[in-house]
């Protein structure tokens, strides 16, 4: 595999995949901390908000059936009048979980103890590399038992768009995306190998005369607000 880039950078999009999430071999010189995938049902939840829609559309039958009680018909022939907003329904939210099944199997975040990789796309899939020495802190939000999210600011003018990055950024950080490990399973595993693989990155990158600067540190304390 090539060299980790200096700075955050978009891959080409790519069909055949020599090590599982990664466009090429890791090179002899880095190390392969961890991978994972987002949980389905959590990405239903998050991400697509699954479980607000099925309550939109039971509240919607329910009124539907009412207001056509409440014109004379009987509860049978309300039940067929709402019969089309029903098959609308089912339509709907096996598509939204099909879509989150879909992100979360090909989403693919790697961390090696120089960098984290994500790999991210249904339809056009893309590499993101971004070096540990590129990013200033990263945010942990508990979901609730060891389920939870990442998210990593980038130092400096380094962005990725907003856009491009979704739903792997984190929500509202519109000014300065923030790239994002969404729907972790074991989420403090994963903050305890990043922490430790940031710290190494950025000691050895460390210079006595430079102590004067503030230097970038991690904020892996569970978060209980909104990302």
């Amino acid at each position: 595999m090539k060299a980790v880039a200096a700075s955050p950078h978009r891959g080409q999009e790519h069909e055949f995949e020599p090590q599982f999430g990664l466009p090429e071999r890791l090179p002899d010189s880095e190390r392969l901390l961890w991978q994972g995938q987002p949980l389905p049902g959590l990405v239903a939840r998050r991400i697509f908000h699954l479980p607000v829609v099925v309550g939109y559309f039971a509240l919607m039958l329910v009124w539907r059936v009412g207001s056509q009680m409440q014109d004379g018909l009987p509860l049978l022939a309300a039940l067929q009048g709402s019969l089309v907003l029903a098959l609308l329904a089912a339509v709907a939210i096996g598509i939204l979980a099909a879509l989150a099944r879909l992100t979360a199997s090909t989403t693919v975040y790697t961390l090696t103890d120089k960098r984290i990789v994500m790999r991210i796309g249904i339809v056009l899939t893309v590499t993101y590399n971004l070096p540990l020495k590129h990013v200033d802190a990263a945010h942990l939000l508990s979901l609730g038992g060891t389920r939870g999210e990442i998210a990593l600011q980038l130092r400096g003018d380094t962005r990725i768009a907003y856009l491009n990055l979704w739903p792997h950024a984190r929500p509202w950080m519109l000014a300065r995306p923030q790239p994002m490990l969404r729907c972790l399973a074991d989420v403090d595993a994963v903050s305890q190998k990043l922490s430790a693989a940031w710290s190494a990155v950025n000691a050895q990158a460390a210079r006595p005369e430079a102590a004067a600067d503030a230097a970038p540190s991690l904020d892996l304390q569970p978060q209980r607000q909104a990302a």
